[in-house]
C-alpha cells in the first residue's frame, strides 16, 4: 500500500516542479503622452520562469481603440518577450484606463489569467473656456467671447471656425502665440435654436485636431409666481403659542 501512495506523492512534486511559470515584470503601466501623440504605446514584459513552455490562448482588449500584439505564441523555458499594447488616443482627454486580458495554458487557474492594465494620462491639447455659450429667448443678441488656449505639447499656429447655422456669425481674435479668443453673435433671438461650432486646428498637419462649441438660444424662465414650488422633506417647525398674560383683576 505504501508504494502507489508515494508514487502518486512524488508524480504531484514532478508536476509542480515542472509546471509553466511566466512572471510579468509590470501588469499596470501607466503612461503620458503628449497633446500630439495620436498613440499610447505600453510594452508589457514577461519571462518565463518554470520549467514547460507556456502557449498564449487569447490575448484581448477591453475596447476596440486598442490593439494587441503577441512576439511569441509559445514561451519556451527561460525565453523573454513582450505583450504590446497600442491605444488609439482619437480625441480623448484625461486618464483613460484600458484593460488587456491575456489567457495562457498553464494548469493553474491562478497563472492562466492574468489581466495587464494601461493608463494614459492624455492632457488637453486645447483649453476652451467656456464650451457653452447661451441667450434666452428675445434677449439682445450681444456678442459673446470663448477663449482658447494651446498646450505647450501641441504648437498650432493657426485655427479656423465653422457654423452649421446660418443664425450665428462667429470670427477669431488672434491674440497672443498659441492664444485666440472667438466672438459669437446670433442674428436672431426671438426663438429657441442651436448650434455646433466646429474649430479647426493646423496640428498635426497630417490629421489636423477638431474641437467643438456650442451656442444655443434658450427659452426664458417662467416669472417666479409660475414656477413649480420646491418640495421639502423637512417635517414643519410648528411655533409655539406664547401663554396668556393674567389681567390683574385676576392676580
Amino acid at each position: 500500500m505504501k508504494t502507489p501512495i508515494l508514487t502518486f506523492t512524488l508524480s504531484i512534486l514532478l508536476a509542480v516542479a515542472a509546471r509553466a511559470e511566466l512572471k510579468w515584470e509590470q501588469n499596470i503601466i501607466e503612461l503620458h503622452p503628449s497633446a500630439g501623440d495620436k498613440q499610447a504605446v505600453a510594452h508589457f514584459k514577461y519571462e518565463n520562469v518554470g520549467k514547460t513552455a507556456v502557449h498564449f490562448k487569447s490575448v484581448k482588449a477591453s475596447c476596440g481603440c486598442t490593439a494587441t500584439q503577441t512576439q511569441k505564441e509559445v514561451v519556451n523555458p527561460g525565453e523573454k518577450g513582450e505583450v504590446t499594447a497600442t491605444f488609439n488616443i482619437g480625441d480623448r482627454t484625461g486618464q483613460q484606463v484600458k484593460t488587456i486580458t491575456v489567457q495562457t495554458d498553464d494548469p493553474n487557474p491562478t497563472q492562466a489569467t492574468m489581466i495587464l492594465t494601461l493608463k494614459a494620462n492624455i492632457a488637453q491639447a486645447l483649453e476652451i473656456k467656456p464650451t457653452f455659450v447661451y441667450w434666452t429667448s428675445g434677449e439682445e443678441p450681444k456678442t459673446k467671447k470663448i477663449s482658447l488656449k494651446a498646450a505647450k505639447e501641441f504648437p498650432a499656429k493657426d485655427i479656423t471656425i465653422k457654423s452649421n447655422s446660418q443664425n450665428f456669425e462667429s470670427k477669431i481674435v488672434p491674440g497672443k502665440p498659441g492664444e485666440w479668443t472667438v466672438e459669437v453673435t446670433p442674428k436672431d433671438t426671438s426663438h429657441p435654436m442651436g448650434t455646433a461650432l466646429l474649430i479647426q486646428t493646423d496640428y498635426p498637419k497630417e490629421a489636423p485636431k477638431s474641437f467643438y462649441v456650442n451656442a444655443q438660444i434658450t427659452n426664458p424662465m417662467p416669472p417666479p409666481m409660475l414656477r413649480a414650488p420646491v418640495q421639502s422633506n423637512a417635517p414643519a417647525v410648528k411655533t409655539a403659542t406664547p401663554a396668556a398674560i393674567p389681567s390683574p383683576a385676576a392676580r
